[in-house]
């Protein structure tokens, strides 16, 4: 692998869902493997879609996605999502405290270690000891973020993370993004809203309708979302 090869690439990707309808359909892309991509595109176009597919919570029906190189159909599944992280869109953090949290994703964690993680995301390090089922959104969400940078992964994904925070922890996010890309950990970014984008990405992947879209339908969803604003 070279250093400008792509992290992901979409080789003729399709997913079908329950309904019968197409998520994804015929999907050809790839996501660089430095900095923040932002992949964005209406609302039920398929970007979350596309992005469980990176760690194999989605699989495809057809085509092939590689991680940096390697086709993930290969890789064990577990070993995969440890490589490749993912923040959900709504906080999930599981019952009990900030360090239970942690110490679930990575058991070999101490006190100082936990607290570094807790750090990195701008927490507090009495964070270990508060009830996560009782923080804000946001602070729910980086506790999160904290977890799954515990297992030590090359990339995060990040599903419309701010959609359910305030202003201040939205920033803050996005803030936690940049710097988690400054450091050297790529960071692939869902999000519908293209100011969002602006402020974040270093690129951006436009989706819709189940595929990259094509620089008429790209200025199409830009020219709609900028009436939006």
């Amino acid at each position: 692998m070279t250093a400008d090869a792509p992290l992901f690439e979409f080789d003729h990707l399709s997913v079908r869902g329950d309904e019968g309808r197409w998520r994804l359909r015929d999907l050809s892309g790839c996501i660089a493997a430095l900095g923040v991509t932002a992949v964005v595109g209406p609302s039920g176009s398929g970007k979350s879609t596309l992005l469980r597919c990176c760690n194999r919570l989605e699989v495809a029906d057809e085509g092939t996605v590689r991680f940096r190189g390697t086709d993930v159909a290969a890789l064990d599944v577990l070993q995969l999502r440890r490589r490749v992280a993912m923040v959900f869109q709504r906080p999930t953090p599981f019952p009990g405290t900030g360090r239970d949290n942690l110490l679930t994703a990575n058991p070999t964690l101490d006190d100082s270690q936990a607290s570094e993680l807790l750090a990195r995301v701008r927490l507090d390090a009495d964070f270990l000891d508060r009830n996560a089922t009782e923080l804000s959104g946001g602070e729910a969400q980086r506790l999160c973020l904290a977890r799954a940078l515990a297992v030590g992964p090359e990339v995060v994904l990040m599903d419309e993370v701010t959609s359910s925070v305030d202003p201040t922890a939205r920033r803050a996010l996005e803030d936690l993004a940049r710097s988690l890309a400054a450091s050297g950990i790529p960071v692939v970014w869902v999000t519908h809203d293209l100011g969002q984008a602006r402020r974040l990405a270093d690129a951006t992947l436009v989706v819709v309708n189940g595929h990259v879209a094509d620089s008429a339908e790209a200025d199409a969803f830009i020219e709609e979302d900028s009436h939006g604003e």
